[in-house]
């Protein structure tokens, strides 16, 4: 799927952790100018996005869940972590199709919230100087563990000697991650831990034929019909089974190829990846491309 296109998931979700981290700096540096500290800042703006370790004081903001991994206060850890996202993500986008890329990264947010939220309160309040989490690590690792185990032999850079296995950057990456977290910090650390398990479970539930992004998407795509009537909704294909009786060739259906035909089946691959075609959804495209060359 192309960077630049229309509904491209993970361009949407780079594009909207950097506007919210520039913003915030942004407002950052005008507190400055008027000569407010930094103290202020964080208290009458940064606390309200954020996600604050105590139970009592989440219920009191319980939307940071949300906005705390898109907003980052240091914007060199944004930078980074928006590199890293842009190779995890443009991997798992072009392994599993454009429509997994936002659950995977959500989900792994939100566990890895809830986990720093429990672990806070109930195991280091005592013990911990930190109290509040923020940024996108936690959905990032989740992505980066699914493209891992779905692909573990996918090569990057494949010009240098045949290529880098995709792990060893999964390596490199969780490295420099619980590196950049305080040795205190302990319930950031099982945070991202979390958000990375988040991404195996996932994966595993995938491989048994369960998409639990599935429910997710249906209800961005519901979201989306409300401010956009002319978007046509999905619409579930279902597949022809012929059966083969005797020792006489069944008779073989071939479709017409139809230009809407084979834009509906770009679109499957773009959501679903190039594995969720039939085998005569396959055919079809392959007598296209040949019809073209012809």
């Amino acid at each position: 799927m192309a960077l630049g296109q229309d509904g491209n998931q993970l361009v949407n979700l780079i594009a909207l952790i950097a506007i919210a981290s520039i913003l915030l700096k942004f407002v950052f540096v005008i507190y400055r100018i008027s000569d407010i500290t930094e103290l202020d800042f964080k208290v009458n703006v940064l606390n309200y996005f954020v996600l604050p370790g105590s139970v009592q004081d989440f219920l009191h903001r319980p939307w940071t869940i949300l906005t705390h991994m898109f907003v980052h206060f240091d914007l060199l850890r944004a930078l980074g972590n928006l590199l890293w996202l842009w190779a995890f993500g443009f991997i798992l986008q072009d392994l599993m199709g454009n429509s997994r890329i936002i659950p995977v990264f959500l989900y792994g947010g939100l566990i890895g919230g809830i986990v720093f939220i429990v672990s806070y309160t109930y195991l280091f309040k005592d013990h911990s100087p930190f109290y509040t989490q923020e940024g996108s690590s936690a959905g990032i690792l989740a992505i980066a563990i699914a493209a891992t185990l779905l692909s573990p032999r996918y090569r990057i850079f494949p010009m240098l000697n045949g290529g880098i296995p995709l792990w060893i950057l999964t390596v490199i990456f969780v490295i420099i991650d619980f590196a950049l977290i305080p040795l205190n910090n302990t319930p950031a650390q099982i945070a991202h831990a979390m958000g990375g398990l988040t991404g195996f479970v996932y994966f595993t539930q995938l491989r048994r034929g369960r998409d639990l992004g599935a429910g997710l998407n249906n209800f961005f795509d519901m979201i989306g019909s409300l401010f956009n009537p002319n978007k046509k909704p999905r619409i579930k294909e279902t597949q022809k089974h012929f059966y083969k009786v005797g020792d006489t060739h069944p008779y073989k259906k071939v479709p017409n190829i139809t230009q809407a035909r084979i834009d509906a089946l770009l679109d499957k691959i773009n959501q679903k990846g190039y594995r969720s075609l039939t085998e005569e959804e396959k055919e079809i495209l392959k007598r296209a491309s040949e019809d073209d060359n012809l």
